[in-house]
């Protein structure tokens, strides 16, 4: 291509959403270092700050998903839904992409169709096993659909041009050492640790279940690597429960020495979370978020405890049923080796690259 490349990018509403759309850039960045890009997505939302912190021209469009539980918030949604596509036009007709990507979430609607009216190579990248609203919806009209997962296949009815890549993590993922990355957080190398995560906010009923068993697990000689959530930071970090049970914290920024010091991983369901979890091989007990929409982060998890790579517990299970699997799990090392040999072989450390080049493909002859 003679022209400098330009590509339009619309994911956010999560992190989810968002942090491959950043990886994919990144990886377009890296193989063709004068590409543009446009990022698309909503006011208010976790996009609005990241991506012009990481120095991409950002574009903001009206819309907003269906409200099942408050149904008169509906009641602009039309509206909405004409003023995005009239926003998208005209944001890709001034900046001419040559490829249009979408990533999830409500803002891929509007651009992605506006984009297939203008004939424009158009592709999907969809995280979760059960495919969002948006790729359904949008499915069978994009030149390309990425997946994460082969288990989504069977919610969708096109069959060509669905290709499993995975879902994008940050390169150098996995190679922290493990005995420098414990006593980075002040734990003994030569006795199991357990990483606790519950998101950047927090997951109320992990929390409860870890502190309600904290007592068995420093009997246990287990070390507990714990990211409460900046929210519930100040109920645990220096609760007397949490006394010489590990390291505790609101929030880890170095979540790369974090993943390498840990034996078994605790944590929430979403597509980004699993994508680490699997290329780093760690076995995982995965307590899905049960609001998540349409259920997909227990469709997520089933996925990995099918391939015997992670142990579900339902929600409102936690408080009785986590403790107890923690310490099984951490008692047999064997299970936890098999596991996290089955998490190793889901994991997709190459998604990027394969993305990219797929994108690359659409574009070049």
């Amino acid at each position: 291509m003679a022209e400098r490349l330009r590509v339009a990018i619309a994911g956010g509403g999560t992190g989810g959403h968002l942090y491959p759309a950043l990886a994919i850039a990144k990886e377009l960045s890296e193989r063709q270092p004068q590409t543009e890009f446009l990022f698309f997505g909503t006011s208010g939302k976790i996009e609005a700050r990241v991506v012009p912190q990481q120095g991409y021209p950002f574009k903001t469009i009206w819309i907003g998903g269906f409200q099942r539980r408050r149904p008169w918030r509906n009641l602009l949604l039309p509206l909405k839904v004409i003023v995005s596509l009239w926003q998208s036009w005209n944001a890709l007709r001034r900046f001419r992409p040559h490829v249009v990507i979408g990533t999830g979430g409500y803002v891929c609607g509007p651009v992605l169709a506006v984009a297939g009216l203008m004939k424009i190579p158009t592709a999907i990248h969809e995280s979760n096993s059960y495919p969002g609203f948006t790729t359904r919806l949008l499915a069978s009209r994009v030149d390309w659909l990425l997946i994460s997962f082969e288990d989504t296949r069977q919610w969708l009815k096109r069959t060509e041009r669905v290709t499993l890549v995975g879902t994008p993590v940050r390169k150098g993922l996995g190679l922290a050492p493990r005995e420098g990355s414990r006593r980075i957080f002040g734990l003994d190398p030569a006795r199991p640790v357990v990483l606790i995560l519950g998101g950047s906010l927090g997951a109320a009923s992990i929390n409860r279940a870890v502190a309600r068993s904290a007592m068995s697990f420093r009997d246990a000689g287990i070390q507990v690597l714990w990211q409460t959530g900046r929210d519930e930071e100040a109920v645990y970090v220096n609760s007397p429960d949490t006394a010489g049970i590990g390291h505790v914290a609101g929030f880890f920024d170095d979540m790369d020495a974090a993943y390498a010091a840990a034996d078994l991983v605790v944590c929430r369901a979403g597509a980004s979370t699993l994508a680490e979890v699997t290329v780093i091989g760690k076995a995982s007990i995965l307590v899905p978020y049960p609001n998540a929409a349409a259920d997909h982060q227990m469709k997520n998890a089933r996925s990995l405890q099918a391939a015997g790579a992670a142990i579900v517990i339902a929600d409102r299970d936690a408080a009785e049923m986590l403790g107890q699997q923690i310490l099984a799990l951490v008692r047999n090392s064997d299970a936890c080796r098999r596991m996290a040999e089955a998490a190793r072989e889901l994991g997709r450390p190459a998604a990027a690259s394969e993305i990219a080049g797929i994108i690359l493909g659409m574009v070049q002859p």
